[in-house]
């Protein structure tokens, strides 16, 4: 599914809490996460961060690019099963979506690693994801963007996949 032009301007408004890039520290961040919460992070920098301030992510989602530039993935952990798949930018395909399902009946942490961009796939995630996921993704230029999943953004997160071409 392609990402449509009408809805580019939709998707630069945060699903959740925008946390500006100087508050996105490890203490402003735990505020927001409920002990034994299924974190998931969207980004290679994001899944960096989360690692470094050891909140390891149940699901990671990455593309080894910053702002369109290959980067050198995050240390993946031992214990880390890894998945690769194939999502070409400005798309979500069906493939995507099913590991996206599949991770989540995995035993955590797994990484999802994404040939191409991974973007979009904060709108599937959203949508399968466990209740009350916290899900973490960049916003450009601006900070970290903190979502609890629940019916309210899975519904969201629906009609945005629904708008796809």
């Amino acid at each position: 599914m392609k990402l449509p032009e009408s809805l580019r301007e939709q998707l630069k408004i945060p699903l959740g809490i925008l946390l500006p890039e100087s508050q996105a520290d490890k203490e402003n961040i735990q505020k927001h996460i409920d002990e034994n919460s299924y974190i998931i992070t969207v980004g290679d920098r994001t899944t960096e961060k989360m690692i470094e301030f050891e909140l390891i992510p149940s699901l990671q989602i990455i593309d080894s690019q910053e702002k369109r530039v290959t980067r050198e993935p995050p240390k993946l952990s031992e214990s880390t099963t890894e998945i690769k798949i194939d999502n070409p930018a400005a798309e979500i395909t069906p493939q995507s979506i099913d590991t996206i399902k599949e991770a989540f009946s995995m035993n955590p942490p797994i990484r999802i690693r994404v040939n191409g961009e991974e973007d979009l796939l904060v709108i599937p995630v959203c949508i399968y994801a466990p209740e009350n996921a916290i899900v973490m993704y960049g916003q450009p230029n601006e900070g970290l963007v903190i979502v609890k999943v629940t019916p309210e953004i899975r519904n969201k997160t629906q009609t945005l996949l629904d708008s796809m071409e």
